[in-house]
């Protein structure tokens, strides 16, 4: 998936195929098993027995599947409700057997509306989630960063509103407040100056400060 938004996933990328995969898988021959009599095979005797590079391969791909799972799992541990249901990508190794080379978990990564707080604290379990796995991938670190910038997004917005609650005339917009300020320096530095600031001089900054947030 791209980006972050309502729902992204932390992705494990297959690796490149370790076997072609391609080639059927050798049927062994199906036989009534009432009229099989048990047989004595020495490994020699098996043709279906793996050869040592098929072997080499399986256990390749063993050691992959082991891998793949233990990184969603940590993911799917630690997101917790936010997290979807994984998924992977297979491979067909020489043994007829299907293995995990690749996998995905989708998690919410939304902001919650309203709840600036409640934001704050769901990045931290997002995050917390991307970089469960002993090896994040690049993938994972992305998702990690994105849910700091919204967890920063809210810690302003959380600051704003304590502010506002603290000071009723304190100003909600980030403009406001650079506007006031700046009123209140031009103001300071004129009464240090022994001289004083024409209403209309504040006023026209303010509009000429207003006229820049509509442009």
């Amino acid at each position: 998936m791209n980006g972050i938004g309502a729902s992204t996933g932390f992705a494990y990328q297959p690796v490149a195929s370790v076997w072609g995969g391609n080639e059927p898988v050798r049927p062994r021959p199906v036989e009534n098993p009432q009229t099989v009599q048990p047989v004595q095979e020495t490994p020699e005797d098996d043709p279906y027995t793996l050869s040592d590079e098929e072997q080499k391969v399986v256990n390749e791909l063993s050691a992959r599947d082991r891998e793949v799972r233990a990184h969603e799992q940590a993911h799917k541990a630690v997101g917790g409700a936010y997290t979807g249901a994984i998924s992977y990508t297979y491979q067909q190794g020489p043994d007829g057997k299907n293995y995990a080379v690749g996998g995905e978990v989708p998690i919410d990564a939304s902001e919650i509306p309203g709840d600036p707080e409640a934001t704050i604290e769901k990045m931290r379990i997002v995050k917390a989630a991307a970089l469960a796995p002993a090896e994040p991938s690049g993938q994972d670190r992305k998702v990690a960063a994105q849910a700091d910038a919204k967890a920063a997004a809210a810690r302003a917005e959380l600051n704003a509103q304590q502010t506002q609650a603290n000071d009723p005339n304190a100003p909600k917009d980030p403009l406001d407040m650079d506007m006031n300020q700046r009123l209140a320096e031009m103001r300071r530095e004129e009464e240090e100056a022994g001289s004083h600031v024409a209403t209309s001089d504040l006023m026209a900054y303010a509009s000429s400060a207003y006229g820049a947030q509509a442009a």
